[in-house]
C-alpha cells in the first residue's frame, strides 16, 4: 500500500510541476531561445540601475553558501518598469525557461541565464531518490563523487543533461551528502583542447564555459587540471 501511494504521489507531483510550466504552444517555443539581444537588454538596464543605486546591484538575496553561479539571480522587481518595460519573455518571471543572474559581481557584473529544465530533472531524480533508504551508488568518480544505478530508480534508459555549450547529453553525478549535480566534464575536455589557458591545478576551471558563452554551468562542481591539462573535479 505505501508503494502504491508513493507511486501515485510521484505521479500526481510530477504532472502538477509540468502542468505549471505549460502554456500555448508558439509561446513556448519562444521563450526558449537565448536571445542576445534580450540578454543585453537586461545588462543595460542592470548597469542602469547600478549608476544610479552607488554600486549596488539588483539581485534577490541567497544564503551565503549558494553555489557560486546560483548565487546571483536577478530581482525584476527592481528593473522594471523604471530600467525595463517588464522581464524577457524567456525569463522564468515572464514564463520562460532561463534564470537570469550576475556573475564577477565584485570586478564587472554580467550577465548570463541558465536552463532552469536542468533543475526539474534534478527534481525528478530526487523524487525517485526518496523512495530509496540509500542512494543506488555505482561506482566512484573520485573521492566523494558519484554515479548513480539508474536501473534502481526505475530508469530505462540513463537521464541526461542537454548541454548548452555543445548540445551533447551530460551525465549527472552525486555526492556523498546526496547532492546531484550536472557533470560538464567533456565540455571542458573540449574547451581545453582549443582554447589558450594557463589554468593550474588547483583553479577553478569553470570560467572556461562563461567566457564565449550567454550560459553559466549550473548545478555544477567545481573542476580543476590534472597534470595532462586534461578536466577532473576539484577536490578540497
Amino acid at each position: 500500500m505505501r508503494k502504491r501511494f508513493f507511486a501515485l504521489f510521484i505521479s500526481v507531483f510530477t504532472i502538477t510541476i509540468l502542468s505549471g510550466c505549460m502554456f500555448p504552444e508558439e509561446k513556448k517555443s519562444q521563450n526558449q531561445v537565448p536571445y542576445e539581444n534580450q540578454i543585453q537588454s537586461v545588462q543595460s538596464a542592470v548597469e542602469q540601475f547600478r549608476e544610479k543605486n552607488d554600486g549596488i546591484l539588483p539581485i534577490k538575496t541567497k544564503e551565503q553558501d549558494t553555489p557560486i553561479y546560483l548565487k546571483y539571480p536577478i530581482d525584476f522587481k527592481k528593473l522594471a518598469p523604471e530600467f525595463m518595460a517588464e522581464p524577457p519573455g524567456n525569463a522564468y518571471e515572464s514564463g520562460g525557461v532561463f534564470q537570469y543572474v550576475l556573475i564577477d559581481v565584485e570586478d564587472q557584473p554580467t550577465v548570463k541565464i541558465f536552463d532552469l529544465r536542468i533543475a526539474e530533472q534534478i527534481r525528478e531524480l530526487n523524487i525517485r531518490l526518496q523512495a530509496h533508504q540509500y542512494p543506488p551508488f555505482k561506482e566512484e568518480i573520485v573521492n566523494n563523487v558519484y554515479t548513480l544505478d539508474y536501473s534502481k530508480l526505475g530508469y530505462k534508459e540513463e537521464p541526461h543533461a542537454v548541454s548548452p555549450y555543445s548540445n551533447k547529453n551530460l551525465p549527472f553525478v552525486m555526492t556523498g551528502d546526496g547532492k546531484i549535480y550536472v557533470d560538464y566534464r567533456m565540455d571542458l575536455y573540449e574547451l581545453l583542447k582549443k582554447e589558450k589557458h594557463s589554468y593550474k591545478t588547483g583553479e577553478d576551471i569553470r570560467p572556461l564555459l562563461t567566457k564565449d558563452s550567454v550560459f553559466v554551468p549550473a548545478y555544477s562542481l567545481p573542476y580543476t587540471v590534472d597534470d595532462k591539462k586534461e578536466p577532473i573535479f576539484l577536490q578540497k
